[in-house]
């Protein structure tokens, strides 16, 4: 794998350069099965860029996320799945940016700690209440422990794998996005720590496959923001980290993405991609 410079938010890395978000894995070879996995998750379907700017059903499009201040007050969070959550407490702001839909992901960064604090099904009904929580060291490469989810199925973070206009605004995103599959398999592999299935059909992708755009698909002509996109699924490729639609990439909304840029993503098939091979530790 080649290691690039990270990207960098509030003053800190979004992880070291080894860590598996930010190799780029455009030299490695091909899973034996990629071709029966690609096709479970489906050949013809095309790829939905799941972010973008104004709205949608009175929601920003995407995944949000806000950086928070180092003496940002933390508050206590009650968890339904507390056994495979990190406790806290969580600097949650006054009036914090929520995804929208049923996960409600809940993601801040803080400065100066350079920690990543998420949450899944976020909720404030008189104190905070959530499905699962994850704390990250954004200056480390440490895992959740085998068999626990994060705030995310797969048990990884969320907000590596989003595709950042502000990347996109300096010419290049350096790091694998983050894709949703309707059907998984009961299995996880590195770095993906946990499964959320009980099907064990081998030909289902497992929670942390990397699946990326085959280098014989030309995205020479797709407006500039589609083709930075385009570029970066080549080079690091995208994570399964979650049960849902498929081929849905994950990014966080701005009002300067051009949806019709975005749009050409569509253009993108199942059968463009293929499973990586990598030679990872185990999970």
């Amino acid at each position: 794998m080649i290691a690039l410079a990270v990207a960098a938010i509030a003053g800190c890395p979004v992880f070291p350069a080894d860590n598996p978000w930010n190799q780029r894995v455009d030299t490695l070879g091909v899973h034996p099965r990629s071709d029966a996995i690609v096709r479970s998750i489906g050949l013809e379907e095309m790829v939905h860029p799941d972010f973008g700017s104004g709205r949608y059903q009175g929601r920003p499009i995407g995944i949000p996320y806000q950086v928070v201040p180092r003496d940002a007050k933390r508050v206590r969070v009650r968890f339904e799945y507390a056994d495979e959550s990190d406790r806290g407490p969580y600097p949650i702001p006054s009036r914090p940016r929520i995804e929208g839909g049923g996960d409600r992901h809940l993601l801040m960064i803080q400065r100066g700690t350079c920690r990543l604090y998420e949450l899944f099904a976020a909720q404030r009904r008189g104190g905070w209440s959530a499905g699962s929580g994850a704390i990250f060291n954004l200056r480390s490469n440490a895992l959740r422990p085998r068999g626990w989810t994060s705030a995310d199925a797969a048990g990884l973070p969320i907000f590596p794998g989003l595709a950042r206009y502000d990347e996109v605004a300096t010419g290049e995103i350096r790091h694998a996005l983050r894709f949703t599959v309707s059907r998984s398999r009961r299995a996880f592999v590195f770095p993906a720590r946990h499964f959320a299935s009980s099907l064990t059909d081998p030909d289902l992708p497992a929670m942390g496959q990397r699946l990326r755009l085959k280098r014989s698909v030309d995205i020479a002509s797709f407006p500039r923001q589609a083709r930075i996109v385009a570029t970066a699924l080549q080079r690091y490729g995208m994570l399964v980290a979650d049960n849902g639609s498929d081929w849905f990439i994950s990014g966080a909304p701005h009002s300067r993405w051009n949806n019709d840029d975005l749009r050409a993503l569509k253009r993108l098939r199942g059968s463009d991609f293929e499973v990586v091979s990598e030679a990872s530790p185990r999970a």
